[in-house]
């Protein structure tokens, strides 16, 4: 079994010794994701823990999501069980970027891409594919491609 899927089935232990209905329900539905995923396909298998991470980052981007759909709703007491939710998960998670970390990530993506004969805006296939595994799980994609749109902008 992967540390962190240790990490989370004792955590959960934990949660529900101290009677934590928010961070037992959100780790219970995560392993559940974790599990189903490990069941989906032909046989079952056992998952690395990037393939957990990314389950956990998948779970917190949903969360994040219903958030906003249920505070645009008009469910502000939805919207904040969402968020508290979504903190229990970014516990898992690495460390996200900051803006200045990402824009010099990027920024030497783009010099990269640059020394290999890609510029402008039509470099931003080639920038995503060097910046992206240098960001993995400490960014969301769409983050990542603002910044790169932006530096090849301008």
């Amino acid at each position: 079994m992967t540390t962190l899927k240790t990490r989370l089935q004792d955590d959960l232990t934990a949660a529900i010794r101290a009677r934590d209905e928010l961070r037992s329900a959100t780790l219970r539905l995560t392993l559940t994701a974790i599990q189903k995923e490990a069941v989906a396909g032909e046989t079952a298998r056992e998952l690395s823990d990037a393939e957990v991470e990314k389950i956990i980052a998948r779970e917190a981007k949903k969360r994040r999501e219903a958030a906003e759909a249920f505070a645009k709703g008009g469910r502000p007491e939805q919207a904040e069980r969402e968020r508290a939710e979504g903190e229990v998960l970014a516990e898992y998670l690495p460390k996200q970027l900051t803006d200045g970390e990402l824009d010099a990530l990027v920024a030497e993506a783009v010099a990269e891409a640059k020394a290999a004969g890609a510029e402008g805006p039509k470099a931003m296939g080639a920038v995503m594919k060097i910046v992206n595994p240098k960001v993995a799980g400490r960014a969301e994609g769409g983050r990542v491609a603002a910044a790169v749109r932006k530096r090849l902008a301008g």
